[in-house]
């Protein structure tokens, strides 16, 4: 490996060793080195003769605003979320409609609904799995992988961590190894950046990786930190019900957004808070609610044993859990040890008792050999003082001995060299994370033994089974994999990803996986969440349909579902037993269009009324009683806290209502009505105007700027 000094001699090597075709995989997330990509997509912007693909996903930029009231918004805000992140210019381009000829770049996972009108965008979009992604790159004839590290010293000796995307790029890394070997010119280049946080597990790898590493300091930069966004009522309602389906002492993997941070904030009273918890249930209804089939999967009791994180992306809710004690059920990667631990017979205590357990596991021999030495000292089960050497156990004091267990005087000498507490588990895996500057920060400031609690892997080890199936059957009892859906069939189909007309919101990512792995564990289960409505040009529909034209989640892989209005169980019904389970978690104002369409389907029969219990699902069944815990400090709009400042979010709410008013006229009546009411401003408005630079406005733009605004603050909408 060489070190560089610079993003522009890494790009001169690269076309050195490649040639002028560039096949660029580079991670989704965080992980893009934007410096050395920017310095890669100008060398090719001047100079046609490169072609430069770019394979990744999840392309983060910094949002640019769109007209002058949101730029004076927006400014202050931007700067201080993502400090001195690097725009990445290929994105620029893209956005303007402005790529050169030679540029092309191609995702996997979308960010949500951010390309919905870009035709090009949509074009180069490949549908796959998580897992499947560094297998579909590598058949495009990638060449290339550039990423981001963490560099640091690890046990006395210099290494580097793929930190927060280990997720593709182990996988890809080991394809470009085997090209090699095939006699193909490939080059792999990592950008230090020294805002990563230095991660373990298969993240933690040698230099020499990589051919080249950049370390310029002029090149770290922050990390692109995801804006809270807000909780809202039917969201809280969603993650009451999916919290009570969580078993103690299981696992664990959620999403992202507003459900994931419901799920958390519940998960975190239940634990925390837990006679508030129970009478949120109580006074929500929640039990009446989740079926019986549901009621059974989960609990309602604060975590004993705790729980195990496994999640390809490790979220801000993931913190919250960790911080709490909740993520406490460590895994260990070994099957003796995960049986026994599953068995009930193995605490995080090292007990002398432990050797005779794994004996019987086959795990070491009754006369240890080199190997079994080091896969005690591995998990801490003896300790590094006894050196091994032909076939003795030596101590420091110079005591030698045969490590025979089945001699008493050996016996003795190994126990007074054990460990107290197991070493090498983890309490969460995860392949990538990407989340707000606090949780960068936490990552950044824990401990070296608590970071080694979080085991950042390849996505494969993550969202599914195969080639490591019995051990992560172990790993993985009572998992639960809490997920988000868009729309849902009454016959368990669900769009998470796509709209009926083919353009794709996000990406398929790792939902599927999860979902047929919850389907492949005898105690797992998939719970997908979906609000039961969305406002589309201001008509309220329903998200349970009939049918459905574009599944992400085939209907044969039905399972749990929860909206606001309840829990079902689908797994296992019939179809017309599932299209009932669905009715009941519908809207009311819905239920019964979608009941006479499964009975002209013929999937329901003709006599069938929907239970009296389920026909009062509306919003002000919850909404009453949510807004009384409200009152005493529960279900906060922000439950993590905000990213903008109060007078920031009523600023946000007044410029939406003036964005609505050309495709909704009617709503500038109210706007106008306030904005040319006579008063000087009151203190609160004074200040929002003097963050908007418009307190004392002089040209006639300014002073019309300042009456709209003015209107828009003092109008409700």
């Amino acid at each position: 490996m060489s070190v560089l000094k610079s993003v522009e001699a890494c790009v001169d090597a690269l076309l050195e060793r490649v040639g002028p075709r560039l096949a660029v995989a580079t991670p989704l997330g965080i992980g893009k080195p934007n410096p050395l990509l920017n310095a890669l997509y100008h060398r090719a912007r001047a100079d046609p003769r490169i072609e430069l693909h770019i394979y990744t996903a999840l392309t983060l930029q910094p949002p640019v605003a769109k007209q002058e009231l949101e730029r004076r918004l927006l400014e202050p805000i931007t700067e201080r979320l993502f400090g001195n992140y690097p725009p990445l210019d290929y994105e620029r381009a893209r956005l303007a409609g402005e790529l050169p000829d030679n540029v092309r770049v191609i995702e996997f996972y979308l960010q949500a609904g951010k390309y919905l009108h870009n035709a090009a965008v949509q074009r180069d979009y490949i549908s796959s799995n998580y897992t499947h992604v560094a297998r579909d790159v590598l058949a495009r004839g990638v060449n290339v992988l550039l990423q981001s590290v963490a560099s640091g010293v690890v046990d006395g000796r210099p290494r580097l961590s793929l930190s927060c995307n280990p997720d593709v790029g182990l996988d890809v890394m080991r394809g470009l190894r085997a090209a090699r070997a095939d006699g193909r010119q490939v080059a792999m280049a990592a950008l230090v950046n020294g805002e990563l946080p230095m991660m373990y597990g298969e993240a933690l790898i040698e230099p020499d990786s990589f051919d080249w590493l950049v370390d310029d300091p002029e090149c770290y930069h922050d990390l692109f930190a995801t804006p809270r966004v807000p909780v809202g009522t039917a969201d809280y309602m969603i993650g009451l019900y999916a919290s009570t389906l969580v078993k103690d002492g299981g696992e664990l993997q959620i999403g992202i957004g507003a459900l994931s941070d419901a799920v958390t904030y519940a998960l975190l009273l239940r634990h925390q808070r837990n006679a508030e918890y129970q009478n949120a249930l109580e006074a929500l209804s929640v039990r009446r609610h989740v079926d019986k089939e549901c009621a059974a999967l989960g609990g309602a009791s604060a975590f004993e044993a705790g729980l195990f994180g496994s999640s390809e992306m490790f979220v801000d809710g993931f913190m919250h859990l960790f911080k709490a004690g909740i993520f406490r059920r460590k895994v260990y990667d070994d099957l003796a040890l995960s049986r026994l631990r599953n068995q009930g017979l193995l605490t995080e205590q090292v007990t002398p008792e432990l050797l005779d357990l794994l004996l019987e596991q086959h795990a070491i021999e009754r006369v240890l050999t080199a190997e079994n030495v080091a896969y005690l000292q591995r998990f801490g089960i003896l300790t590094r003082e006894l050196r091994y050497l032909e076939g003795e156990l030596r101590t420091r004091d110079g005591k030698r001995f045969v490590p025979d267990l089945g001699d008493p005087k050996a016996r003795m000498l190994l126990q007074q060299h054990m460990g107290r507490e197991l070493d090498g588990g983890a309490v969460v895996h995860a392949a990538f994370f990407a989340g707000t500057q606090n949780l960068y920060r936490f990552l950044r400031e824990l401990s070296e033994d608590e970071r080694k609690l979080i085991d950042m892997r390849s996505v494969r080890r993550i969202n599914h089974l195969y080639g490591h199936e019995e051990l992560d059957r172990l790993h993985r009892k009572h998992a639960r994999f809490i997920n988000t859906t868009m729309k849902m069939s009454l016959l368990g189909a669900a769009s998470s990803d796509t709209l009926p007309n083919g353009n794709v919101v996000s990406g398929v990512g790792g939902q599927y996986n999860f979902v047929a792995m919850a389907n492949e564990l005898p105690e797992g289960r998939s719970v997908l969440q979906l609000r039961s409505t969305r406002v589309h040009d201001g008509q309220l529909q329903s998200n349970l349909q009939w049918s459905s034209e574009q599944a992400t989640i085939p209907r044969h892989l039905r399972d749990v579902v929860v909206t606001e209005y309840g829990a079902a169980e689908l797994r296992s019904k019939t179809d017309e037993e599932c299209v009932m389970a669905l009715l009941n978690l519908a809207d009311s104002r819905f239920q019964e269009s979608l009941m006479r369409d499964a009975q002209r389907a013929g999937k329901l029969r003709a006599t069938y009324r929907i239970p009296v219990q389920y026909r009062s699902n509306l919003p002000e069944s919850y909404a009453k009683p949510l807004a009384t815990l409200r009152q005493r400090g529960l279900f906060p709009e922000y439950p993590f806290g905000s990213d903008l400042t109060e007078d920031e979010r009523k600023l946000k709410a007044a410029l939406e209502r003036l964005a609505h008013v050309p495709k909704e006229p009617q709503s500038a009546v109210g706007i106008l009505i306030e904005s040319v009411k006579p008063g000087a401003p009151d203190a609160d408005e004074q200040r929002m105007l003097e963050r908007m630079q418009l307190a004392d406005a002089k040209t006639p733009k300014d002073k019309l700027y300042r009456r709209l605004l003015l209107g828009a603050l003092r109008d409700g909408g």
